[in-house]
């Protein structure tokens, strides 16, 4: 597992249907250590707090695993950064991390906490309205970190695990109730016993949960 790419941006504004729209989905590359705060990269910001940023949602993660794809589906190549993500990592599919898992790369201490919600301003990035769609269907959304230790990261450096997380919940799995199988409420219950699971997610789940019950 290693980090290929370290990508920041600050937002910037774009026009989206005749209104202009405030959006930190345009990160580039940067080279040597950049500090990583409980909340962001320095150097780094989002537009959307709500829904991006913040404790549960520091880190942005997409796996390169996943570019050859979405370069054919888009015609055109795709470099480190093309979706908005901080991280850009390998061997961290979504089929093979779990909600929970902690992970130490240089000097900081990082723990999954949901699977990205691609929104429709990705969609906007790339002129193709069902972009985030797409993204729910494969499965390949990517996933955020939360930071436990602050500290330097630099591309190039090892990933390593330091505890997998006794769920075994991975990020598909997550992505296939939220989307698709949304009436396993055997594995929604699961979710939520998983502490490390966002306030997001978590109030999501526990609000499909009791609309079942009612």
């Amino acid at each position: 597992m290693q980090l290929l790419s370290l990508n920041v941006g600050k937002p910037i504004v774009i026009e989206y249907m005749g209104k202009p729209l405030e959006t930190g989905i345009y990160k580039k590359p940067v080279e040597g250590p950049v500090y990583l705060s409980s909340i962001q990269l320095q150097g780094d910001g989002q537009a959307d707090l709500i829904n991006h940023g913040g404790k549960d949602k520091a880190v942005c993660v997409y796996c390169s695993e996943h570019f050859d794809f979405w370069s054919q589906k888009l015609g055109r190549p795709l470099s480190f950064g093309a979706f908005g993500e901080n991280f850009t990592v390998s061997g961290m599919v979504e089929s093979e991390v779990h909600i929970g898992d902690i992970f130490e790369v240089g000097e900081a201490l990082v723990q999954i906490s949901q699977p990205r919600q691609p929104c429709f301003k990705l969609g906007k990035k790339y002129d193709e309205p069902e972009l985030p769609l797409m993204f729910q269907n494969t499965g390949y959304t990517g996933y955020y970190f939360r930071v436990l230790k602050e500290g330097l990261v630099e591309k190039g450096q090892r990933i390593k695990l330091v505890d997998r997380h006794s769920s075994a919940v991975t990020i598909m799995e997550a992505n296939r109730v939220k989307y698709h199988d949304k009436s396993d409420w055997a594995r929604i219950r699961a979710l939520l016993e998983i502490d490390a699971l966002s306030e997001s997610w978590r109030a999501s789940f526990q609000k499909r949960l009791d609309s079942a019950k009612g």
